[in-house]
């Protein structure tokens, strides 16, 4: 099997726009959390999300592509940020950039998790209004003259899989591409799946990760309506998710994306990229005991995390830093740290944890952030806070900190759970 490593790091999160800002402002400490401006959410229990900064997607693709801008969903746009983060960082010349790319096109894949892509609110009530009768929706109305008010090519702004469509029309890429869609693992699963094309030599390179925005109204009543969020700080957002603390009240909506550019070994080193880490090993399984929870034992989240150690060849006494799920819901946090027991044992009281959902929300698709901050934790040889995790619960012994720590990381793992009962795991090596 080839070896793989990270050349690229492309991230929006919350907190800023690339992979350094993030990185940096993760470190000092800023929360990502606050109350929502996307619209108006005095209405929902919930008022708060970790909102991505402000840009304009025109910024991040060249002229020629820009009329395609008009059927790029929020969730689209961020991947095609991200992408743009992660390609320059790469120092890939690729489609976007040049008229002359050198890429070996057909040998490079893009896999790209998804969430369920929720419709602008705006322009469907438009087309819906006028399909009205009294107060209810005429669906005979809704055939004639409701779907004339919707652009034809409107569907497109909605398909989990445009996301990967519009990164690989933009940059010119036409090896192997996927989608997957399972919810907050859909960025790590994706990573997996790209990590084993190009072990098994169906490719040399791979963009993949995740994005998603789940900060508007249909998201946001979805996680309501699970019953999720914590909706009694809204008043003070920046400590309101509280991954494995004793007082965790449920956690936030966000939006972001993550993507790392993944290349074989030997790939890299001819061309002379910088390298950053080995992604030495992928563990995936699945959780049948309640689409909307965890199982409380924690055995199959546990079991992902040991499939992916073992497969990177490594004990966990060698972990050197991990980004665990930590949503911040008080009985998924208690499930979660069982599977952390079973996958790590005595271990995982000294392993240094760095749930960073505290400062950035859930971004459900959009997690492929997580890996991206768990090669950054390596590459810089620090370890981030645990902003909110400032109160264990009884009997519970974890390595966290309220502070970014300098120490030397070797190996780091991430680890995820997700509606739908999908768990999966990375663990990166450095080289």
């Amino acid at each position: 099997m080839r070896r793989v490593v990270v050349t690229g790091i492309g991230i929006i999160s919350p907190l800023g726009i690339g992979a350094k800002t993030h990185w940096n402002n993760l470190l000092s400490g800023k929360i990502g959390v606050q109350r929502i401006t996307a619209f108006d959410p005095s209405g929902f229990p919930s008022q708060i999300a970790g909102e991505a900064p402000q840009f304009k997607v025109n910024d991040f693709i060249p002229k020629s592509y820009r009329k395609a801008a008009k059927v790029m969903a929020r969730d689209i746009e961020l991947a095609v940020v991200a992408a743009d983060d992660a390609f320059k960082d790469a120092g890939l010349q690729s489609k976007a950039y040049t008229e002359t790319s050198t890429l070996e096109v057909n040998r490079f894949g893009c896999n790209i998790g998804a969430g369920l892509i929720n419709c602008d609110l705006n322009e469907l009530t438009a087309a819906m209004y006028t399909a009205r009768d009294g107060n209810k929706l005429d669906l005979h109305k809704w055939g004639r003259d409701g779907m004339q008010q919707l652009t034809p090519l409107w569907l497109l702004k909605y398909l989990p899989n445009m996301l990967a469509c519009h990164v690989t029309i933009i940059h010119g890429l036409m090896g192997p591409s996927n989608t997957i869609t399972c919810a907050d693992a859909s960025s790590h699963l994706a990573i997996g799946e790209a990590f084993r094309t190009i072990q098994r030599g169906h490719a040399d390179l791979a963009i993949c990760g995740g994005a998603e925005s789940k900060v508007n109204q249909m998201g946001l009543a979805r996680q309501t309506l699970l019953g999720r969020l914590n909706d009694g700080d809204n008043a003070s957002p920046q400590t309101a998710v509280r991954p494995f603390d004793e007082t965790a009240a449920g956690t936030a909506i966000g939006e972001g994306g993550g993507l790392l550019v993944l290349e074989e070994y030997e790939h890299a080193k001819a061309r002379g990229a910088k390298i950053y880490a080995e992604l030495a090993g992928f563990g995936a399984s699945q959780d049948v005991y309640k689409v909307t929870t965890p199982n409380p034992d924690g055995h199959s989240y546990g079991m992902a995390i040991k499939k992916a150690l073992a497969d990177a060849k490594v004990s966990t006494d060698r972990v050197d830093c991990m980004v665990p799920c930590g949503l911040g819901i008080a009985s998924h946090d208690k499930a979660e740290l069982a599977g952390l027991r079973f996958a790590c044992g005595d271990d995982l009281q000294k392993i240094p944890l760095a749930p960073i959902k505290g400062q950035i929300g859930n971004l459900a698709a959009g997690c492929g952030v997580e890996p991206a901050t768990a090669v950054l934790a390596m590459v810089n040889n620090t370890i981030p806070a645990a902003v909110n995790t400032r109160k264990l619960p009884a009997g519970v012994k974890l390595n966290v900190r309220t502070e970014p720590r300098d120490a030397k990381v070797d190996v780091a793992v991430t680890t995820v759970y997700s509606l739908g009962g999908q768990n999966a795991a990375l663990v990166f090596k450095r080289v």
